[in-house]
């Protein structure tokens, strides 16, 4: 879709001393004001470019070139070398990825524009569509000589071969371990991975089973094929998972006593247990008596009153049985009468012998089940007095380990608390950064602007002139006439000059294809009296003589063109704004003079000089 743009120029001249073929942008030779309009179709909206051109990566790194980087060569927002390029309404050439990233967010500034004083509006602007691709320019970039970037490679090529064939698969380029982090070159990353990598991932050689290297020893302890060395025969690569059953069997592994619960600390060898048990009788002996020794105190300390109890029912027992003993003699040994009428009225005295003889051992056998009965009593009583100190030593154990886990759980609580005030100290201290680092950032904003302004005025300064006498230099002049021809540059500005150091304050502007009536056949040449800083000093309106020249190189014939400013226009009043409409002369030269050869154009340069009478400042 196609949009017509309009252009107004006022052309003015002052009305006596212009000639009748220049016709100034704000008068005419009759003094009158000549107001042009002209409307022109430019594309509004240029197509996409390709897909085959769509880049998503920002220019070259400029140590990639041979030679020297020349300044068309550079995307004016990467400041690198560009690739795959589009051109700006403006003339000014971004990288596809650089110019699609500054119109994402809506249209844009030229900066490169600002930065050359040639802002123009709306041409300046850069929106998404407004560019096309530069397919002239991508082939001067993708013939460049280049050389790989990465230290120690030894590929050269071009550009092109470079993106196509090398960049990204360089084998010196510098890249991060996936695992470890560490910077290697591509080409050490395979020995890396295999042989020095700390998270690189193993294979037990014992048990097959996965591991990152710097676990290898937590492994091995744990690994069940890991091979031990039985400590009694020496016998080697015995797995782990089998050297508990290897030991229950090795006659030379050397296991504790088996008296070592009474006090023996001697480690002896399976095959010599007989041999030390033989000879360390006495002392196991001696051993055993002392436990068992220690076993009755502390029964007779901890149940007293029962051992007096059964002591006391065994006496009675004792009694009761000899008690019984002498009635069964008796009944054994007395007369029928008395036995007939007061114990055995209906028993036969023949039976009597066999009676006595069936009673007899009654006595003892009731001493025995006693005897048994209190030795089981004992038993009961040895079995649970072992189980008690069992019992008081698990509690022991248990309260011991109370008592340090607590230690442990109050050292843990304040050593928590410590680190929680040191993390929210460190909060606090970071939150302080954070707010220095914006503060830090927000003021390097600042002072970039100031440099930037800075230098603008350092480069306005360097270029500047105090006497009312300017020379313009305009190298790259047919690179430049190419970018007027074709509208990415109509116009351009000069640096600023003054007629004195606190005088008026001025700069030229140059259509190198022509503007207005000169269009497309004369280079216009206009005067611009900008916003100074003593303004307010000077005499208003502006009314001193004004002479341009188009230098001749040989200092033969220099193309004059001069004016005195029309008081009445507004060109020459006080500026209310940076600068006035220009004014001067669109026929300044004709272009085929400078189509020829000449002498006013040499080594792609002219130079445009403009004089300011200075008669009565």
């Amino acid at each position: 879709m196609n949009v017509a743009k309009t252009l107004e120029v006022r052309l003015e001249f002052s009305q006596s001393a212009v000639p009748a073929k220049h016709c100034s942008p704000e008068s005419a030779p009759s003094g009158s004001v000549i107001l042009l309009r002209v409307r022109g179709e430019m594309a509004a909206q240029e197509p996409s470019p390709p897909s085959s051109l769509e880049g998503n990566k920002p220019g070259f790194p400029k140590k990639i070139l041979a030679n020297n980087l020349e300044e068309k060569h550079m995307c004016n927002s990467c400041l690198k070398i560009l690739r795959r390029p589009l051109q700006a309404q403006c003339g000014h050439r971004f990288c596809s990825f650089c110019f699609n990233k500054i119109v994402s967010s809506g249209p844009h500034k030229c900066s490169a524009c600002i930065k050359e004083d040639l802002f123009e509006d709306p041409t300046s602007i850069l929106k998404e569509g407004g560019a096309f691709p530069d397919n002239a320019a991508r082939r001067e970039v993708e013939a460049l000589s280049a050389v790989c970037p990465n230290e120690g490679c030894p590929w050269t090529g071009n550009i092109k071969e470079y993106e196509v064939n090398h960049e990204g698969k360089c084998d010196f380029m510098i890249i991060l371990c996936p695992s470890c982090k560490e910077l290697m070159r591509t080409n050490e990353l395979e020995r890396h991975n295999e042989r020095e990598c700390p998270e690189r991932t193993l294979n037990c050689k014992y048990c097959k089973e996965p591991f990152h290297f710097k676990n290898i020893k937590a492994h091995d302890e744990i690994c069940p094929k890991y091979p031990m060395i039985c400590e009694g025969c020496a016998k080697k690569k015995i797995p782990r998972e089998k050297y508990v059953d290897h030991i229950k069997f090795c006659s030379k592994f050397r296991a504790p006593c088996r008296f070592h619960v009474v006090g023996c600390d001697m480690s002896v060898e399976k095959e010599k247990t007989h041999d030390h048990e033989r000879a360390c009788s006495y002392e196991h002996l001696n051993l055993l008596l002392h436990f068992i020794m220690g076993i009755k105190v502390s029964l007779e300390s901890l149940q007293p009153q029962s051992l007096e109890l059964a002591g006391h029912k065994i006496h009675e027992l004792h009694r009761a049985l000899r008690e019984l003993e002498l009635k069964l003699g008796q009944l054994t040994l007395g007369g029928g009468a008395p036995v007939q009428g007061a114990c055995a009225p209906t028993l036969p005295t023949l039976a009597l012998p066999a009676l006595a003889t069936s009673f007899t051992p009654l006595p003892s056998a009731v001493g025995a089940a006693l005897e048994l009965q209190l030795h089981s009593e004992k038993t009961k009583v040895a079995e649970l007095s072992r189980r008690c100190q069992e019992l008081e030593l698990k509690v022991g154990t248990f309260e011991n380990i109370v008592c340090v886990l607590n230690r442990e759980m109050e050292r843990s609580s304040t050593t928590i608390e410590a680190y929680n005030r040191q993390h929210r100290l460190d909060q606090d201290k970071v939150e302080i950064l954070n707010n220095k680092v914006r503060q830090l950032e927000r003021t390097v904003g600042l002072r970039d602007l100031s440099i930037v302004e800075m230098e603008g005025n350092i480069r306005e300064m360097s270029a500047a002139t105090f006497d009312g006498i300017f020379v313009w230099k305009i190298s790259d002049f047919t690179k430049k006439r190419q970018d007027a021809v074709a509208g990415r540059a109509p116009a351009m500005f000069s640096p600023a000059f003054f007629t004195s150091k606190y005088g008026y304050k001025m700069c030229l502007r140059i259509y190198l294809n022509g503007d207005g009536t000169g269009r497309a056949s004369h280079l216009s040449l206009f005067f611009v009296v900008m916003r100074g800083h003593s303004d307010a000093l000077l005499k208003w309106p502006f009314n001193q003589k004004v002479t341009l020249m188009l230098l001749d190189q040989n200092n033969r014939e220099h193309i004059i063109d001069a004016f005195r400013p029309d008081i009445s226009s507004s060109s020459f009043q006080r500026p209310v704004s940076d600068m006035n409409i220009a004014s001067g002369c669109p026929l300044f030269c004709p272009l085929p003079k400078l189509d020829t050869k000449n002498s006013y154009i040499r080594d792609d340069t002219i130079f445009i000089k403009a004089i300011v009478d200075l008669t009565g400042l």
